[in-house]
């Protein structure tokens, strides 16, 4: 089976940012598979490609999948009519690919949205097998957020949600909201299937050394926050715990927050403006040094601004790298994640827009840590048993297969046998 994969925020383990495609890209390989990986230059990310742009595109073999990056640079720094424009000439683009590229099975990931275009395309035009993975729902979330009010561009964004959904063989959600949403969208429930985010226990269960900066202490306690520091994030929310934390004199508790974002310089302006020397701010990190990292780290923090339409509709990355890392989560909003937390007794959920209870969990984090370790310990085994990338990576294989043509699928178990 040859597969035409669509995803313009890919990044390998070299990279900042998850590794979901790269990962299932590599499953396929190893299962005798051939795959195409297109994808954008991606701000902090790493492709594997460091050829120079001919014609705007470079293309070149990374660990066995045949990358193609388009030029087409992209960060979460950037506005939104800009990255609209990256997302609109990336489709556009993809549409050539999609038209002159020889495969069997095209598959599309979001975000954005227009990942899906060269799929409904080649569906329609191409009569080829087409799988659209969603990582989180359009237009509900940016309108949701107030991102969006536009009410052309909500319309024009939920045909095009209609068109990805009703055009794909098959639906990969992340979550259990965005397969409800898609279900919700009128696709029947045998042609869903729930992926999550999965954890790389190889990755964050290898032996590493440990790191911190050199704003913390040995003895303190190392919340960390991994990810962007975006709109969705809400990470203000963070810095009113930091100075409910400075009100209680819990100088021994320090928050890490590590990446990058169009909000971190307010950010970083109002922790100087506030004296919140408790809140440490770094550049992202690749695995390996994120590893690291979360060898020296005490407890991960699962924050989102508090939008019902994030409760059960979103898979984030940083989650599974916590459990996978063996460290207890405290998250800040209701949903799936929280109750998974609460059932499995592996952190804490707090509510929303409530610093109080948030600092009040940090210190008895602080407090007591022969019980956070053991909560560390159910964490890790939530991720071997719940969550392992490579269990998980067989399920989304066996999604594929069910929708490429037979041929080609019995072509591949001919070649392994």
């Amino acid at each position: 089976m040859k597969v035409l994969y669509f995803h313009q925020h890919f990044v390998t383990p070299r990279g900042t940012g998850g590794i979901r495609s790269y990962a299932m890209a590599r499953r396929l390989v190893e299962s005798g598979h051939a795959v195409t990986m297109v994808c954008g230059s991606f701000s902090g990310g790493h492709t594997g490609l460091d050829t120079p742009f001919v014609g705007g595109m470079r293309r070149g073999v990374v660990d066995g999948i045949d990358v193609i990056e388009l030029d087409l640079a992209y960060s979460n720094s950037d506005g939104f009519v800009r990255r609209a424009m990256t997302f609109l000439k990336f489709a556009m683009r993809s549409i050539g690919i999609a038209f002159t590229e020889t495969y069997d099975v095209v598959f599309a990931t979001t975000t954005p949205l227009t990942a899906g275009i060269p799929g409904i395309l080649a569906r329609w035009l191409r009569r080829k097998r087409f799988v659209f993975e969603v990582r989180d729902l359009w237009p509900e979330l940016p309108r949701a957020m107030g991102v969006i009010r536009n009410p052309v561009v909500l319309w024009a964004m939920g045909v095009l949600e209609f068109a990805s959904y009703r055009s794909a063989h098959r639906v990969i959600g992340l979550s259990p909201g965005i397969v409800e949403g898609i279900a919700h969208r009128g696709v029947p429930r045998d042609r869903i299937a729930m992926v999550p985010n999965g954890c790389d226990l190889g990755i964050f269960g290898a032996p590493a050394k440990p790191w911190r900066p050199e704003q913390v202490g040995p003895n303190d306690l190392m919340a960390v926050f991994a990810g962007t520091h975006g709109m969705a994030n809400g990470l203000d929310a963070v810095l009113n715990v930091a100075a409910e934390l400075k009100r209680r004199g819990r100088n021994d508790i320090k928050i890490l927050l590590i990446g990058q974002g169009r909000l971190k310089p307010a950010l970083e302006a109002r922790a100087a403006r506030e004296q919140l020397d408790n809140v440490v701010f770094h550049a992202p990190v690749n695995k390996g040094k994120l590893a690291e990292l979360m060898a020296a780290t005490d407890i991960g923090l699962q924050v989102l601004a508090n939008v019902p339409a994030f409760y059960y509709g979103t898979s984030p990355n940083k989650f599974f790298d916590y459990i996978a890392s063996g460290l207890p989560v405290l998250n800040n909003y209701p949903g799936w994640l929280a109750e998974m937390i609460e059932k499995n007794a592996c952190g804490f959920a707090v509510p929303p827009a409530d610093p109080a209870a948030f600092a009040d969990a940090l210190e008895q984090a602080a407090n007591d840590r022969d019980a956070l370790k053991n909560m560390g310990k159910r964490a890790r085994a939530l991720a071997e048993s719940d969550f392992d990338r490579t269990l998980l990576a067989g399920q989304w294989l066996q999604t594929l297969e069910s929708a490429a043509p037979h041929g080609s699928v019995m072509a591949r178990r001919c070649d392994l046998t």
